[in-house]
């Protein structure tokens, strides 16, 4: 028997997934407020709903991806939606904040779902591919019975366990990550364009030497987890020396030095609280 999924929300990352499921041979049912996003997939298969709660109604597991938890909120806050909900899986995959999964939870569980929380790290175009990732948990009983229609969608989900914020969290970690990597290449941008060099080049760089920078990050990682400071392999007192010679650059270049600034400021912070002489990572005692 083909195996059913309901797909609510329509925007470019819900269509494809309802897409890479139709592909995987999925018997996907969708509902989105504005019908006419469904066109297309109902080209390819897909069972368009008149409303939420018949969506909901048509599978055992649903997927919600939509702008904001706000909006899932009028979606599913409703009466006939609760009722459909009774006895039936709903993963969440909309971006939410660790405090936004717990309470999205317990509403779910009240209604008599079972919950998934879930934290896509892929563009839309990723999806069903093998570079797509989502993060996840929640119920482990219901994960155990989503795990197939996930896999279809990402080429990694891992699990982390039944804490329902954790899938947040881990997100929230990952674009801390992310976005401060953003700071850093393109402050590196501009040094780049005050000496006349080309970015592209610099940007292949950095993809080939991204194993070696994980392996640093993963080594960090251990620092803190253990509070293993002393004995370091560069310390802060090190590592500010390169922190000036970015102030010095941005001095001489005459371009915005917002970004080594802030470098500069919270370094110093940490040498204030006397972590000069131990591992870079010490920064997060600070950081606290």
């Amino acid at each position: 028997m083909m195996k059913k999924v309901t797909v609510i929300g329509l925007g470019e990352m819900g269509v494809a997934i309802a897409f890479a499921l139709l592909e995987k041979g999925y018997d996907v049912t969708v509902w989105n407020r504005t019908a006419s996003r469904a066109d297309s997939l109902m080209e390819k298969g897909a069972g368009l709903a008149a409303t939420a709660a018949e969506a909901i109604r048509a599978s055992q597991i649903s997927i919600i991806c939509v702008s904001d938890y706000q909006t899932s909120y009028e979606i599913l806050d409703v009466e006939d939606v609760h009722s459909a909900l009774s006895g039936r899986v709903l993963v969440q995959l909309t971006t939410g904040s660790p405090e936004q999964a717990q309470k999205h939870e317990m509403w779910a569980n009240v209604h008599s779902a079972a919950y998934i929380e879930g934290a896509i790290a892929a563009a839309p175009a990723q999806i069903g591919g093998p570079h797509a990732t989502i993060f996840t948990s929640g119920s482990k009983e219901a994960f155990d019975q989503v795990k197939p229609v996930l896999d279809a969608l990402a080429g990694q989900v891992p699990y982390y366990g039944e804490q329902a914020s954790a899938a947040a969290s881990i997100d929230l970690a990952f674009l801390s990550y992310l976005f401060g990597s953003y700071l850093g290449f393109f402050h590196a941008t501009r040094i780049l364009e005050s000496d006349g060099l080309r970015i592209d080049d610099f940007g292949s760089l950095i993809a080939g030497v991204s194993p070696m920078i994980g392996a640093i990050l993963q080594y960090e990682s251990e620092v803190i987890q253990h509070s293993n400071y002393e004995n370091p392999q560069s310390s802060l007192q090190m590592s500010m020396v390169t922190v000036g010679l970015l102030m010095e650059q941005a001095r001489e270049k005459n371009m915005n030095n917002e970004f080594p600034l802030f470098l500069r400021n919270l370094f110093n912070k940490a040498i204030d609280d006397g972590y000069g002489e131990q591992d870079i990572a010490s920064l997060v005692k600070t950081m606290r």
